[in-house]
């Protein structure tokens, strides 16, 4: 069977499309190969994919609908993975449109291609971001809590394509299941990310600025992990017509001091820290209540910070370097 798998290029992307790939899946990657952040670490994603024979990638648009639906259509996919999309929060803030072009028209496609390409399981990517600023109350978030209070436009996006999925899935009735990713990082992450930017800002010796003073939490949760997730809920579709949605996170916030501690135990150096108020758009915590997932899957993350930060560091060495292709 051959897998779609759209945003393939990017970080979250290219892990699932390689895990797939090294299952004996043959996979078609979409990727824009878009600027938000530099197109080589994209590049060097893509060329990584393509050293396994059952990859192709077709460089595209995710909101070109009729291209989308030729892709469904020509290949038989009976299961999409749809990861592009307009990651940050704080562009959203100076670049709105990026958001309504990706997020929303590129979602929509996806629908429109799934349904009338007769696919049997849509999984598609959503956000932790959609239950809005609330504080830690001793629990995680769960599925079932209010999500109608979005503190930016990309979390108002990423709600706004659970509500279409919902719909398609009642009225077309093919399958489809949203994962609200929490805090990502891991080898091949997204510059735009805190740890990627501090492990850079701290090597060069340059402050870092830290938002919320120190006071912010994430729900930090390893690639790995991430992928075990997206593939078990890739084989356990809801019934015909139904939708889906699953937290799925490391279910352990961590402080954002800790984090940069741990980060400068992996880098070997301290860093320079500017405390700053919160930015607009951003949340003070995240927190997973996995149990949904774990009920259906299985699902239980196997990497704690402490462990995943050193391989980044060890990963992003390398890259530095130069041996990985960094230009």
């Amino acid at each position: 069977m051959t897998v779609v798998v759209t945003g393939a290029a990017g970080f979250i992307g290219m892990h699932v499309a390689e895990r797939l790939l090294n299952e004996g899946q043959a996979v078609i990657g979409i990727d824009s190969f878009n600027a938000y952040y530099d197109p080589a670490l994209k590049r060097l994603r893509a060329r990584r994919l393509a050293t396994h024979g059952g990859f192709r990638m077709i460089e595209a648009d995710i909101a070109d609908p009729a291209l989308m639906s030729a892709i469904v259509r020509d290949h038989g996919i009976r299961q999409v993975i749809h990861l592009a999309a307009q990651a940050g929060v704080r562009y959203s803030i100076d670049n709105p449109f990026a958001y309504e072009r990706s997020n929303l028209a590129g979602h929509l496609s996806i629908l429109e291609a799934c349904r009338h390409g007769g696919v049997e399981h849509l999984v598609y990517a959503s956000s932790s971001s959609v239950y809005g600023d609330r504080p830690l109350d001793g629990r995680g978030f769960r599925e079932d809590d209010p999500a109608v209070s979005p503190v930016s436009l990309y979390a108002a996006t990423k709600r706004s394509c659970e509500l279409l999925s919902h719909s398609y899935a009642s009225l077309y009735g093919f399958p489809q299941s949203g994962l609200r990713f929490f805090t990502v990082y891991g080898p091949m992450g997204r510059p735009d990310m805190a740890y990627f930017g501090f492990t850079e800002k701290i090597m060069r010796g340059d402050p870092i600025e830290v938002y919320g003073e120190g006071r912010m939490a994430r729900d930090f949760t390893y690639v790995d992990d991430i992928v075990d997730g997206i593939l078990g809920v890739l084989v356990n579709p809801p019934t015909a017509g139904g939708h889906e949605i699953y937290n799925i996170g490391d279910s352990r916030p961590v402080g954002l001091m800790e984090m940069i501690d741990l980060l400068e135990k992996a880098l070997g150096r301290e860093a320079i820290k500017i405390m700053r108020p919160m930015q607009p758009g951003d949340v003070t915590a995240t927190y997973a209540d996995i149990s949904k997932l774990h009920a259906l899957t299985g699902y239980q993350p196997k990497v704690e910070l402490a462990d995943g930060l050193p391989r980044f560091v060890d990963w992003w060495r390398t890259w530095n370097g130069g041996a990985a292709g960094r230009p």
